[in-house]
This record gives C-alpha cells, structure tokens and sequence, in this order.
C-alpha cells in the first residue's frame, strides 16, 4: 500500500478524491484530527492551493471566465499549482516525519480533465510522469456518490467554474472516479459517501487504524 521508491520521507501521504459536494473537506478535516489524537503530527493541504501561487491559481480555475480557459489551459494551470505545491510543501514536509492529507491530488486532473473534459487518459498521465515521476500518494479515499444525491445535498454555486457544471460532465468525471480506483485497487479506497457521515467517518477510520498499524 505504502510509497516505497522515496525512502527519505517518513510522513505518509493521505489523497481525499470525489466529485463536489461529496464531504472531501469535512473528511481531510475528520482524518487530520484523528490522526492527532492517535499522536500523528500531521499537515492539510488543498488542491489547487496549498501555496501563494497555488491559491492564485485556483482563485483562476474556479471564477475566470469560461471562455479564456480551454481545457488544456485548465491543465496546465493546474500542474503548475501542483508542482509548487508538491515540491514547496508536501515532499518537505513528508521529510520532516509530518503525515500529509490532502484534498485532491493528481486522480482529480485524470477524473476532470482526463475525463470530463475529454483530454484522455494518457495525456494526463504524460504530464504526471513530467511533474511528479514516481510520486504517489500512500493511500487515496475516493468519496463517492450518485450524481442525484450529490445534487440534493447543496445548491451548486453558479459563478464556480467547475459547480455551475452540467450533470453530463459529473457523470464522466464520476466514472473517470470509478476507472482510476479499479486501475489502483491497492492504493484507492472506495467509499459510499452517500452514506450518513458517521458511517462514512467510520470506513475512513477502519483503513486509518490498519494504515497506523503497519507504519509502526
């Protein structure tokens, strides 16, 4: 399950994957806590963001207007937030022996862009390979729930870039979602999100407890 290839860090990398609405936020906050009271120091992260330039960036991608970012655009913006991010805070940061939980990570560029936006698997995994090569997160959570469901829970913000979205295109990112977990049975954990949270908080914390169990 564990990363193996980057001795050096000590830290462990916890990825929270999903499509909006599905609780990635509540739960980074939930395993983070957790993770402290077992005696874990640990960082939480966001992507895009994490860093002055990723925040800028984001700040872009969710609320410039649709017609100046084409898909590649999209793309490229958000490596480069993830390669400040990658190599200013996260690796730093696994280094010092601090657990890292961030919410989202590379899946979501294969799942959105890959995807729902239709640039492809493999042209994704291309600039994967440039920016991170062998980097990967430890273990991933992919929260996930029917489109229908998501939709109930929360009116989707209209002037968010990604939100104001079609359900079509949630729906291609979703079974993008889907693709990747079969593809990394290993590392990503399938989570029914549609589930109350204490249910959902419940599988999170059974594979946190197998995950402290074999680090130590």
């Amino acid at each position: 399950m564990f990363r193996k290839k980057i001795k050096e860090m000590s830290g462990l990398f916890i990825t929270i994957e999903g499509i909006e609405c599905v609780g990635k936020t509540t739960n980074t906050k939930f395993i983070a806590q957790y993770l402290g009271e077992c005696g874990i120091k640990t960082h939480q992260t966001r992507e895009p963001g994490g860093t002055v330039l990723g925040e800028k960036i984001r700040n872009i991608l969710l609320f410039e207007e649709k017609k100046n970012i084409t898909p590649l655009i999209e793309l490229l913006l958000l490596f480069a937030a993830r390669e400040a991010n990658t190599e200013q805070v996260i690796k730093p940061t696994l280094k010092e022996g601090t657990w890292v939980v961030c919410d989202r990570f590379t899946d979501a560029s294969i799942a959105y862009q890959g995807f729902g936006r239709e640039l492809g698997y493999q042209r994704v995994e291309h600039f994967k390979e440039i920016v991170l090569k062998d980097f990967e997160p430890d273990i991933t959570f992919l929260l996930d729930a029917p489109i229908e469901v998501i939709r109930s829970r929360k009116k989707l913000n209209p002037n968010d870039r990604f939100e104001s979205e079609t359900t079509d295109f949630f729906e291609k990112v979703r079974n993008g979602y889907l693709e990747i977990a079969r593809r990394y049975n290993d590392r990503i954990k399938v989570i029914d999100a549609s589930k109350p949270l204490e249910d959902v908080q419940f599988e999170i914390k059974k594979y946190l407890k197998e995950i402290i169990n074999h680090h130590d």
